[in-house]
C-alpha cells in the first residue's frame, strides 16, 4: 500500500510540475503553427533552448530577470525571422525538414566548444549560476509548505514558487492565444490551413500572416525554454529531437486547434508518463520479470510506449481530447 501511495504521488505531483507546464507552453506556441496556421514545424526544441539560452546568458550577464525574460523572447523571435523568411514558401515535409535541421544547428552551436564561454559547451549553463534573479522575486519567502500530500520548498528551483510563476505565465498566454484566435487575425490563420491559395485570392498576405504565427509561436516556446530552464539546468542535449517529438504528442493529445488542449495534453501525457515508469520500477523490484524489465531500461521501454501512443493518436484520434476531427488534417499545406 506503501509503495501503491508512492506511485500515486508521484503521478499527483507532475500535473502541477514546473516540467509540465514548460511542455503545455512550448506545445502551445507550436499549435499556433501547426493547429491554426497549417505550418509543419518540428524543430520547436531549437526555439526553447535558444529561449533558455537567452534567459541563462542575460542573467549571467547581470540583466534584471524582467528584461532577460525580454531577452529570451528575443531570441525566439530573431530565429523565427531567420527560419522564416527564406523558408515559409515551402510546404508540408519540405517545412518540417528545414525546421528539424535548424534546431539540430542550434543544438549543436550550443553544445560546440565555439561559444563555449558564453553556453558551457556540452557540458550547458549550471542553475545555480542564472537562477538567483528569479528567486529573489519571490514573494513567499523561505521554509516549507505542505498542499494535501504534496510538499515543497517555498523559494527555490523545485519550489511552490516556481511552479506558482511558471503556471500563472501559462494562464496568461492561454488568455492572450484565445483573444488572439478569436480574432479576425486568427480566422486568417484558419483559412490559410484549410486553403492558402483561396485566402490569398481573397487579397490577404499569406506570406505575412505566416510569420506572424512563426515568431508568436517562436516567442512562446522560447517561454517555454525558460520555464523548463528554472528548475533545471540548461544542456542542449536535453532539448533535442526528443523534446520536439515529446511537444508533438503532448499537442495531438491534448487536441490541436484548440486553446486549453496543450495544457490538458501535457497534464495528461506527463501523469501517464510517470506513472508508466513508476509503475514498471515497482513491477520489476518487486516482482520476477526484473530480469526483463530492469530499472535501468525503464526510460527506453517508456520512449517506446510513448512513440507508440503517438502513432495510435495520429491513426485513430487524430484530433486528440478536446479537438474536431473535422478542422484537423494532416494533410498541411
Amino acid at each position: 500500500m506503501d509503495e501503491f501511495n508512492r506511485i500515486l504521488e508521484q503521478t499527483l505531483a507532475e500535473f502541477i510540475a514546473p516540467t509540465t507546464a514548460a511542455y503545455a507552453m512550448a506545445a502551445i506556441g507550436l499549435n499556433l503553427h501547426f493547429g491554426y496556421t497549417g505550418l509543419l514545424n518540428m524543430g520547436q526544441a531549437g526555439f526553447m533552448l535558444l529561449g533558455a539560452y537567452g534567459f541563462g546568458i542575460a542573467t549571467m550577464a547581470g540583466l534584471p530577470f524582467p528584461v532577460a525574460i525580454l531577452v529570451a523572447l528575443a531570441a525566439g523571435t530573431v530565429f523565427a525571422l531567420i527560419l522564416g523568411m527564406p523558408t515559409l514558401q515551402l510546404r508540408g515535409d519540405y517545412l518540417a525538414i528545414v525546421t528539424i535541421s535548424a534546431a539540430e544547428i542550434i543544438r549543436w552551436i550550443g553544445r560546440s566548444t565555439w561559444l563555449q564561454e558564453w553556453t558551457g559547451g556540452a557540458s550547458g549553463l549550471q542553475g545555480r549560476d542564472y537562477k538567483d534573479s528569479f528567486h529573489a522575486t519571490s514573494p513567499l519567502g523561505d521554509g516549507r509548505m505542505a498542499l494535501g500530500p504534496l510538499e515543497y520548498i517555498n523559494t527555490g528551483s523545485d519550489s511552490w514558487w516556481t511552479r506558482i510563476f511558471a503556471w500563472g505565465l501559462v494562464a496568461l498566454v492561454l488568455l492572450f492565444v484565445w483573444l488572439i484566435t478569436r480574432s479576425p487575425w486568427g480566422r486568417v490563420l484558419k483559412g490559410i490551413r484549410e486553403d492558402e491559395d483561396a485566402v490569398r485570392a481573397l487579397g490577404k498576405n499569406v506570406y505575412a500572416y505566416k510569420m506572424q504565427a512563426l515568431v508568436l509561436g517562436g516567442a512562446i516556446g522560447a517561454l517555454g525554454g525558460v520555464l523548463y530552464a528554472l528548475p533545471l539546468a540548461i544542456a542542449p542535449d536535453a532539448m533535442s529531437r526528443t523534446m520536439t517529438f515529446f511537444v508533438w504528442t503532448v499537442m495531438l493529445l491534448g487536441g490541436a486547434a484548440t486553446v486549453f488542449g496543450p495544457v490538458l495534453g501535457s497534464m495528461v501525457f506527463f501523469a501517464a508518463y510517470m506513472l508508466m515508469r513508476t509503475g514498471m520500477r515497482a513491477v520489476a523490484d518487486n516482482t520476477g520479470i526484473g530480469d526483463v524489465i530492469t530499472t535501468s531500461n525503464v526510460e527506453q521501454i517508456g520512449g517506446m510506449l510513448v512513440g507508440v501512443t503517438l502513432m495510435l493518436l495520429v491513426i485513430f484520434r487524430p484530433q486528440g481530447i478536446l479537438g474536431n476531427k473535422r478542422e484537423l488534417a494532416f494533410n498541411a499545406h
